[in-house]
This record gives structure tokens, sequence and C-alpha cells, in this order.
């Protein structure tokens, strides 16, 4: 009855902005401001339907799921040591943590211009935007959960003769896990936003960025919310896993 309970308050602002947005839509009577629902649904409810006589919805969004994965585990390949490195070794953070200081600031799509022509337009210079939106909040977060371990598990894994891998295994990397977590959950939401934003820019040919442009310059403003909202699903549904697999992998993280 909880759960359903807050489902349900959960609802109520939601179902608000629909009626709102419904009325508003009638009163000004002008789709290409603000279409009515009527327009919108048919989009949703029919992801496998040709738009403007190419890709699918679903294509466009299959396309940028796609991209986005592979731009973020590459991210996570490279970050996570990285950042447990640094954590680890004062010496080997004093050389990384300036240049991380420097770049981490710097807006992903400011890339998008040397990636372009590093990587030319498509895959790879949208593949490199994703990266760089993810590898910072990965390593940072992966920095920051080494140096939270407690000292006094480093010293108990001293005391029973653990060997500097054997503390690897058995006390850095699980105690900095729920961290790492967090970094990814960060990581992922980054990446999604970069990878639309970076869609949208000329030279792509597909995916949901890619698509709310296409329809923007035909006029087609309910297929740019259709896309907008499943963006939103997409996202909401990659945050309900990590905080699913943050729960059912953490949830010792707070306890003695």
């Amino acid at each position: 009855m909880t759960q359903l309970h807050k489902a349900t308050k959960g609802l109520v602002i939601p179902v608000i902005i629909i009626i709102t947005w419904q009325i508003l839509s009638f009163f000004i009577g002008n789709s290409f401001i603000l279409p009515g629902w009527e327009l919108i649904i048919p989009v949703l409810i029919h992801p496998m339907q040709p738009l403007f006589g190419g890709a699918t919805l679903y294509e466009n969004a299959t396309v940028s799921l796609q991209r986005v994965l592979i731009g973020f585990f590459l991210a996570v390949i490279l970050a996570v040591p990285l950042g447990i490195m640094c954590g680890w070794s004062k010496t080997i953070d004093e050389y990384i943590n300036p240049v991380i200081q420097i770049l981490r600031p710097v807006p992903p799509i400011a890339w998008m211009p040397l990636a372009i022509a590093w990587f030319k337009i498509g895959f790879g210079s949208l593949t490199f935007i994703i990266f760089i939106g993810a590898f910072f909040p990965v390593l940072i977060s992966t920095i920051e959960g080494v140096l939270a371990i407690r000292v006094r598990w480093l010293e108990v894994a001293q005391t029973l003769g653990a060997t500097t891998s054997e503390k690897f295994l058995t006390v850095v990397i699980p105690g900095a896990l729920p961290n790492i977590w967090t970094g990814f959950r960060l990581a992922f939401g980054v990446s999604w936003m970069c990878l639309v934003a970076a869609e949208m820019l000329p030279g792509t040919s597909a995916g949901l960025g890619y698509l709310i442009m296409y329809a923007y310059n035909l006029g087609q403003i309910q297929v740019i919310v259709a896309g907008m909202i499943v963006i939103g699903i997409i996202g909401i549904i990659f945050d309900y896993l990590f905080k699913f697999g943050q729960a059912r992998l953490f949830g010792w993280q707070g306890k003695e």
C-alpha cells in the first residue's frame, strides 16, 4: 500500500502538466506552438511506424542507445582503473590531478569541433563526446570512493598479513564500489544528454537528437515532443536500474 501511495503521489504533477498542456493547446489552437496530445500520442504508440519516409522512432532510439552505451563503457574501462590508481597513490594523483582539474570543467559539447576533426562526422565523433561526458564523473567518483575507505579496514587487512594485491581485491575495490556505482549513474545521465545534443548538430543522420532537429525543420512539433518524451523515459528507466542495482548490491552501505 505504501508503494502504491508513493507511486500515486509521483503521478500527481505529471497528470496536472498533461491536463494543463491539453487545455493550453486547445485555447492556443496552433499545433506548431503547442500540439495537443491527440497528435503526440499516435507517434508514441506507433514507434515502429516510419517517420517522414525514413527510420522509425524505435530505430532512432535504438541508434542513440547503442551509441551512448558504447561511449559509456569505454569511459568506465579507462576511468575506473585510473581513478583507483589516483586514489591509492598520492604520487600518481599529483601527476594526474592538474590535468583533471583543467579538463573537467570543459563542457563535452565544446569538444565537438575537435571530435569532428579527429574522427570525422559520425559514429567516432559522437562516441568521443559520450566518452568525455562519462569519463570525469566516473573518474572523480572512483577517486573519492578509494579515498573514503576507512583506514581501520586496511589496518585489519595488514594485521591479517594481506599483500598489496589482496588489499586491492578484498578492501579497496569492494569499499570503493558504492561510490563508483554512483559515478556510473551520474555518468550515464550526462552521457545521454551529451549524445542527444551532439546528434542535433549538422552531419548526423540518425538518433533521437537528429530526429528532433529534422522534425523541427519540417514543422512537426508533435514528433519533437514525442522524441523528448522517449528521451526522458529511457533516462528514467536507466536511472531506476542503477538505483535498483545500488539497493541490491550495496544495501550494507552506511551500516556497521
